[in-house]
């Protein structure tokens, strides 16, 4: 709605959310041939939080989308991985076990037709397998730009963070310096890198927004939409 209010042509769809980055790949590639060919529209630029990050290149490496991709921005994804997903994997088996039965089940509730599997999601994750297997099998196209934000609060930064997140924050502070309190700044640069935000993760898409931080959100996504603007993709 916020870039609609621009009057950008948007659409905010979702998928299944714990799978592993192939499944997760086909789903938006059959998202965006959905929307391209309903609104008739040539090409999309796309805008990816998080994981998605992961699943777009991937869709544009491996599964015959580019054609319909002007352009890949991505906003604080793991690019070289996470060391949160590392410290999740040493949980005890059983508490592990329960966990990712329930996002299981979660995530098959709303999206019944795809299998579901958080603990494979999260080894996907690591800094291990993205920089091992994943970014060495997944080239970037010659055929579009690739952009990123990334983000810092918390540990070494003067922007607060919800006490929720503060011991992980800290934790992946220790492994990767500053972060977003999921993913380390670095790890978030990919192609040509935009600026570093000062808004957590899940403030980079409004959730927990208080009155004081809300301003920073909004600088965000006006940034983000003069950033589509004068790419004229």
């Amino acid at each position: 709605m916020r870039l609609r209010e621009h009057g950008i042509i948007a659409f905010a769809p979702n998928i299944v959310p714990y799978a592993t980055i192939d499944i997760r790949a086909a789903q938006w590639v059959d998202v965006i041939k959905k929307i391209t060919s309903q609104h008739k529209i040539e090409k999309l630029n796309v805008v990816a939080h998080s994981m998605a990050g992961l699943d777009m290149r991937y869709a544009i490496s491996h599964l015959e989308i580019v054609e319909k991709v002007a352009s890949l921005t991505t906003i604080a994804a793991p690019h070289r991985g996470t060391s949160l997903a590392e410290l999740i994997l040493t949980a005890p088996n059983t508490i592990k076990e329960k966990l990712g039965d329930l996002a299981n089940w979660f995530g098959e509730n709303i999206y019944p037709s795809q299998k579901s599997d958080a603990v494979a999601a999260v080894r996907q994750l690591t800094r291990e397998y993205i920089t091992e297997e994943f970014n060495p099998s997944t080239p970037d196209s010659n055929e579009i730009p690739y952009f990123s934000y990334s983000a810092a609060v918390g540990k070494g930064t003067e922007e607060p963070l919800n006490p929720i997140y503060l011991v992980q924050n800290q934790l992946i502070y220790q492994q990767e310096g500053v972060n977003d309190s999921f993913v380390g700044l670095e790890s978030a640069k990919w192609g040509k890198h935009l600026k570093t935000l000062k808004i957590s993760h899940l403030e980079q898409i409004e959730i927990q927004v208080n009155k004081e931080r809300k301003t920073l959100v909004d600088a965000f996504w006006n940034d983000l939409i003069t950033h589509l603007k004068k790419s004229d993709l």
